[in-house]
């Protein structure tokens, strides 16, 4: 069965720190939030099997009518947020169980999923790396993303055609980073490697789901 251990998160920024072996690693900084169980759904029940998890601290004043509809059957008091999660099986989870960096341990391989940071509209060049056109005066082609092939036949341009458009904003997720550290007090977590986001955004970290595969190779 697939290991669901998964923590809710907010991305503080990068730094770097040294190995026992004295090697220098980038690694990126995440604030793990205090969480929840607040609701738990069955097939029988739901028609699937998931948790919803209640995250960070907010004063119950500042909480919607519907969020606090969620946490009166978790008898917290308040939070920042709820966020819901498919798993296959929700025995192991009981409603108002707390959750923090305690259910992962230092060199383990997290997945992290974050939503990468927004660029608006951009052109080609930009957001699929195109080279662009002759630069000279005269050229009127410096930028510009070229034919697109929509003549007499097809008649139109085919879907998934690379062209500007919104770049950036998307969920992504980077598998297999290694926990470098874990500082329990500050509820604090050292990851190698770069993250989705901005600093200060919403990130999730999840047990490895490949992590065997690649071990194996």
């Amino acid at each position: 069965m697939r290991d669901h251990r998964l923590v809710l998160g907010k991305k503080v920024g990068m730094t770097q720190v040294f190995t026992e072996g004295r090697c220098l690693v980038p690694v990126t900084v995440v604030e793990v939030l205090p969480s929840v169980v607040s609701q738990i759904r069955t097939p029988e029940r739901d028609g699937y099997s998931a948790i919803q998890l209640a995250y960070g601290e907010r004063k119950v004043k500042n909480l919607s009518k519907g969020v606090l509809g969620h946490l009166s059957a978790s008898a917290k008091e308040s939070c920042e947020g709820l966020k819901e999660f498919r798993v296959d099986d929700v025995s192991g989870y009981e409603l108002g169980t707390s959750i923090d960096s305690s259910i992962f341990s230092v060199g383990e391989l997290i997945d992290v999923i974050g939503q990468t940071k927004g660029h608006g509209f951009q052109g080609v060049m930009k957001r699929h790396g195109f080279s662009g056109g002759p630069a000279g005066h005269g050229s009127m082609f410096h930028r510009r993303g070229g034919s697109y092939g929509c003549r007499e036949w097809p008649g139109k341009v085919w879907k998934g055609r690379k062209m500007p458009g919104h770049d950036g904003s998307a969920m992504r997720t980077v598998q297999n980073l290694e926990i470098v550290d874990i500082v329990p007090g500050r509820n604090v977590v050292l990851i190698q490697g770069s993250l989705p986001g901005y600093n200060g955004g919403l990130v999730v970290l999840r047990k490895a789901a490949k992590a065997k595969q690649e071990a194996g190779k």
